[in-house]
């Protein structure tokens, strides 16, 4: 305990003396910056409420930003925010958005991440809003101790993702940017629900990333996703919101028409489908055992391309209502329009 408190205390006159050498910092280069910039010029304060209901006033338009949430990070790119970003989360180069829209990013400083938020790290960046998932109230509350406001989100599905959209596009100053993403968001609802008008709606077992039998029961994003897809989910009958075990037992007595394998798992299509106790499995019969591409971002997840994951699934299960080659345009319409990069068209399969 004795330890801790030391510890404790060692952290905190580390922020005090890097907040102290901030300050001299500030006023030995203050005549260099007592003009405002011309982006400034027309700002004016505004307050959000951010996803932890806290209220957060931003005096000046945010020039340097912290991101410490891959989410945040990717939001920020689909606002044209990038040259503005100044850190993000650790990992980046694992996040083939990034190279892709903005490789840029890869070399900045990183803040850790939620398990290991590096506060300290985030100080000596100056950053003038700090954007960290919800969980992270502690640091949040010493950042703005120091006067720099913090921006809290947790995009757990599609309401709370275009909230956390609308609530930083505000932050920055790009509204109309959240707004035209937010409406092609329902341009796609709108697409699907005009296409699926009439399908039948196939059962689907979602397989997760670290294990075959693990799957989404029906309080998951990816639920959403399935029903979205204009299928049923083989584990709808199970309460929860995050992966559960199944047995080979159970997977057989759903016997789903389709299987599909969530991004970056750690098994492929044929592992699953050598494995002999599914071998009579209907999907595995008539191979209907499908991997959702990596290449770009995790489509079975609530990321500002995770849309994507709704077109990709109703196309591998309606390919009479939807094309591959539909599916294609809309894909590189997306990454173009939002991203600003021009996405391969051979990465996008439905196998």
């Amino acid at each position: 305990m004795h330890m801790k408190n030391q510890n404790v205390r060692l952290q905190k006159f580390f922020v005090l003396l890097l907040v102290f050498s901030m300050m001299i910092a500030a006023v030995a280069c203050g005549a260099e910056e007592t003009a405002p910039q011309e982006e400034n010029a027309s700002w004016e304060a505004v307050t959000v409420t951010d996803q932890a209901g806290r209220q957060v006033k931003i005096e000046n338009r945010p020039v340097k930003i912290v991101s410490g949430y891959y989410i945040s990070t990717s939001i920020l790119l689909t606002l044209d925010c990038k040259e503005r970003l100044v850190g993000i989360e650790a990992k980046a180069k694992e996040r083939n958005l990034y190279a892709l829209a903005a490789p840029e990013l890869i070399d900045l400083p990183n803040t850790g991440s939620a398990k290991d938020f590096n506060l300290e790290a985030c100080i000596a960046l100056k950053p003038d809003l700090v954007i960290l998932p919800k969980k992270l109230q502690e640091p949040a509350r010493a950042l703005e101790e120091m006067g720099i406001p913090v921006v809290l989100i947790s995009p757990e599905d599609d309401q709370q993702l275009e909230e956390a959209i609308r609530i930083i596009a505000a932050a920055v100053g790009e509204s109309d940017r959240g707004e035209a993403l937010l409406t092609y968001y329902t341009a796609i609802d709108e697409t699907l629900q005009e296409k699926g008008e009439g399908v039948d709606a196939p059962v689907v077992y979602l397989a997760g990333n670290s294990d075959m039998l693990r799957t989404c029961p029906k309080d998951m994003y990816q639920n959403t996703l399935i029903e979205a897809a204009k299928g049923e989910n083989a584990a709808a009958e199970i309460n929860g919101d995050s992966w559960v075990g199944v047995s080979y037992e159970q997977l057989l007595a759903w016997n789903p028409d389709y299987i599909v394998i969530v991004p970056e798992a750690s098994y492929t299509a044929e592992e699953l489908c050598a494995v002999p106790a599914l071998a009579q499995l209907t999907a595995v019969k008539e191979g209907r055992v499908l991997t959702m591409p990596s290449d770009f971002e995790a489509w079975d997840s609530p990321v500002p391309s995770g849309a994507l994951g709704k077109l990709w699934l109703f196309a591998a299960l309606h390919p009479d209502a939807y094309s591959l080659e539909g599916l294609r345009a809309d894909i590189v319409d997306f990454y173009q329009r939002f991203y600003g990069f021009e996405a391969d068209k051979a990465l996008i399969t439905l196998s």
